[in-house]
């Protein structure tokens, strides 16, 4: 049995309306708890927040929804539906992805539909393949999930099992890029199953087999988009909460923690004092560490995940060979990853994701307006320039980027533009996340699983941690998940639910799919 807090924990402040928080909320409202959520902005969301720009319903984090059942789970904790709050809409296809030879293709969750898709891209070798790599995919999710992801540590020892021999066998502990070369030779492919190592801030080629997992949440379990946008989750998570009776307070400022000997006893806030038996802390790590005023000691600091440069772009026109999502590959890849997490330097051949929402929700932009979510990987400022080196860089690297896509087919896309906002590293760091990334500590094998900074602190007998800084990292999956594995801490595996109640209106809503 895993560690949880001790002493009393009826009411509990959560620190952070974003994804963690919430889900770490609706799961102790859930348990009977008394919850109240303390967030800095005024809208729920936290990095998947949201910016109304000119008309212009702008997401300001996540784009790509996988798992949603995980949602669910939150929202049924305290008898509630996600299908009831929001409609999500299955994209077909998940993904496009273009290359640097012009060649395209389109990236489908169903194997029907995607075998075929390899066979015309690559031939019958390869879509037999895929069809490996798929069957490899889903044993190493099903083995991860239960032992690694969803489960909390207290130690190393706690790996120990069967399922760490079944990881074993199915390849888990080799290379990334290798193992996906078991499966495909075709190397325009293998980069589609590998490219997700970047949310976890190891280059394919040295990251562990094992975070395939995030290719098969990315290309077999399903990509979804909220009608209304990726913040619809958290904003009908925020509702689902303050409907169970948690106290959500907006547009506060958390300034310190009140404590007595090892235990939490206040939350200071710019607008008061909130008295608590427990608190669930969801900011980046080094804001948290601030917050208690320690920090676990490690063998070494914690390494980051790179960064990235978003341009949000409303425009009075679109490109009909982009998808929802599209994937732009540069020629270059091995030498990408070392300038994103090596040297510091700006891709000189870069690939990047385009997401146009406005394809499947055109109400999230003026009639006959067209939203652009342009990302481009960047090093973050542990390794590449700077934050004050931005405000100057940060213009420059817009342009170029916009001269790149261009050239990739995307004409007039400067002119296009009418409203904009160019998020960089030094945004990134002004909202308190560390080394300017929004993507937190790398997944690098020292800082996964037992190795990952725990939920726990110790010296703090009702403090525990949730986010992507913490167990089990980075991705709208694990952060929901994040907030699961902390609300077990405060109310324990044999914590009884309290009976669901009936939403409000009727039970049979939108469909899921």
């Amino acid at each position: 049995m895993t560690r949880g807090l001790r002493g009393p924990t009826d009411h509990v402040v959560v620190v952070g309306a974003g994804l963690a928080g919430l889900s770490a909320a609706l799961r102790l409202l859930g348990a009977g708890r008394r919850v109240t959520v303390v967030e800095r902005d005024p809208l729920p969301g936290g990095r998947a927040g949201r910016l109304d720009a000119g008309g212009y319903q702008v997401d300001t984090g996540p784009t790509v929804l996988t798992m949603p059942e995980l949602a669910d789970e939150a929202f049924a904790s305290v008898g509630d539906s996600l299908r009831e709050r929001v409609e999500l809409i299955p994209l077909r296809p998940a993904y496009r992805a273009c290359f640097a030879d012009g060649s395209a293709l389109d990236v489908h969750t169903e194997e029907e539909a995607m075998a075929a898709e390899v066979e015309r891209f690559a031939g019958p070798g390869q879509a037999a393949g895929y069809r490996r790599l798929r069957a490899w995919l889903a044993k190493l999710y099903r083995v991860q999930m239960r032992s690694f992801i969803d489960a909390n540590f207290d130690s190393p020892w706690n790996l120990l099992g069967s399922d760490l021999a079944r990881l074993a066998a199915l390849g888990g502990f080799g290379r990334l890029d290798a193992r996906i070369g078991r499966f495909l030779s075709d190397e325009r492919l293998r980069r589609v199953f590998s490219f997700q190592a970047l949310y976890a801030g190891v280059p394919p080629r040295r990251a562990l087999a094992a975070y395939a997992v995030i290719a098969y949440m990315d290309t077999v379990a399903g990509v979804y988009f909220p009608r209304g946008g990726v913040h619809a989750l958290p904003r009908a998570m925020a509702d689902a909460a303050g409907d169970a009776g948690a106290d959500l307070r907006f547009g506060q400022e958390v300034n310190r923690l009140e404590r007595a000997g090892e235990r939490v006893t206040a939350v200071i806030t710019d607008q008061g004092r909130i008295p608590c038996d427990a608190v669930v802390l969801t900011p980046d790590l080094p804001v948290t560490y601030q917050l208690l005023g320690r920090r676990p000691r490690r063998p070494s600091p914690l390494r980051h995940s790179p960064s990235a440069v978003v341009l949000h772009a409303g425009t009075d026109r679109t490109w009909p060979q982009l998808g929802h999502h599209t994937l732009f590959f540069g020629s270059a890849w091995r030498s990408t990853f070392d300038e994103l997490t090596r040297t510091g330097e700006l891709m000189r051949d870069p690939s990047l994701l385009i997401t146009r929402p406005t394809a499947t929700d055109p109400a999230l932009a003026p009639p006959g307006r067209h939203l652009h979510y342009i990302l481009a990987p960047c090093p973050n400022t542990e390794v590449g320039p700077d934050a004050a080196a931005w405000s100057e860089l940060g213009p420059r690297y817009r342009a170029t980027l916009l001269r790149e896509l261009e050239s990739r087919g995307l004409t007039g896309i400067a002119q296009s533009i009418e409203t904009e906002c160019l998020v960089t590293p030094a945004d990134w760091q002004a909202r308190g996340h560390a080394a300017g990334t929004p993507f937190s500590a790398a997944h690098t094998l020292t800082q996964t699983g037992p190795f990952r900074p725990r939920n726990l602190v110790d010296g703090i007998e009702n403090a525990v941690l949730a986010g992507c800084g913490t167990t089990p990292g980075v991705g709208v999956p694990t952060v929901l998940i994040s907030g699961k594995l902390a609300a077990a801490r405060i109310t324990g595996p044999t914590d009884r639910a309290r009976p669901p109640r009936v939403p409000r209106g009727h039970l049979s809503g939108k469909p899921l799919v």
